[in-house]
């Protein structure tokens, strides 16, 4: 990797840190949430991340054929929904904290795949261990954002996608609108610890998430990072007024 692609930040405020910094914190509090991630994001978004999915896959140029990468899995939300609308021929899902991928795994166990092939595996997408032009598609929901290398990690995702293949993220972002916005970063700062704190008993991973997302780049910004990793004609469409969106970036 160049030394563009080795810049690493802080991710709870965009500022320049080693990598290690943001990595163990991410696990710290993925790992201690996992079995209650799924309430807390129906809790908190009032059930729109539901919502939010379906419009991700409604944007996803998957079929049956496709052979599917999920970055940050997590607990296997996306991959359950693709597996669900598509039924495409495989899915490899993964994410960086094993916790999580047990809840996905429990899951599958439980018929939820509708029988489409799905692994798993613990992977860091900054530095992905499978072949260039390996897949159709590489699905990303909530991810990119708690990356410290995220310029490496777009490009791994753009190394591993077949000629034609599309990465379709769902992420956080920025409302257009400066009432809605305000209000939601209101609801950011003051009630997503609370939501956090009523769920698992502790407020402080989802102080950093109210903080990870302010920091994050809005929508151009994002697009414009896909971009300088070598993906084309990205584009993206805007959930609950910008709260999130669902970029789909080809290459």
């Amino acid at each position: 990797m160049d030394r563009l692609h080795d810049t690493a930040i802080d991710t709870a405020t965009g500022q320049a840190a080693p990598s290690e910094l943001s990595t163990e914190r991410v696990k710290g509090i993925f790992s201690s949430i996992a079995g209650r991630y799924e309430r807390f994001n129906a809790l908190s978004s009032f059930g729109a991340y539901r919502r939010w999915l379906r419009t991700m896959m409604q944007q996803a140029p998957l079929d049956g054929n496709s052979d599917v990468l999920d970055i940050a899995g997590g607990t296997g939300d996306v991959s359950r929904m693709a597996a669900r609308t598509f039924h495409p021929a495989h899915i490899q899902c993964t994410d960086l904290v094993p916790e999580m991928l047990e809840v996905a795994k429990a899951h599958r166990d439980h018929g939820d795949f509708d029988g489409v092939p799905v692994d798993f595996a613990v992977v860091d997408a900054q530095d992905i261990p499978y072949g260039d032009n390996t897949y159709d598609a590489v699905t990303m929901a909530y991810g990119i954002r708690n990356m410290p290398q995220r310029e490496r990690a777009l490009a791994e995702m753009h190394r591993v996608l077949k000629p034609g293949g599309a990465l379709v993220c769902l992420e956080f972002s920025t409302p257009p609108n400066p009432l809605w916005r305000g209000l939601y970063h209101f609801y950011l700062h003051h009630l997503i610890p609370f939501w956090g704190k009523l769920v698992t008993g502790d407020s402080s991973g989802f102080v950093y998430l109210a903080k990870s997302i302010r920091a994050f780049p809005d929508q151009a910004g994002l697009a414009a990072l896909m971009e300088e990793a070598g993906f084309r004609d990205v584009r993206w469409v805007n959930c609950t007024g910008g709260i999130a969106a669902v970029h789909v970036a080809f290459k």
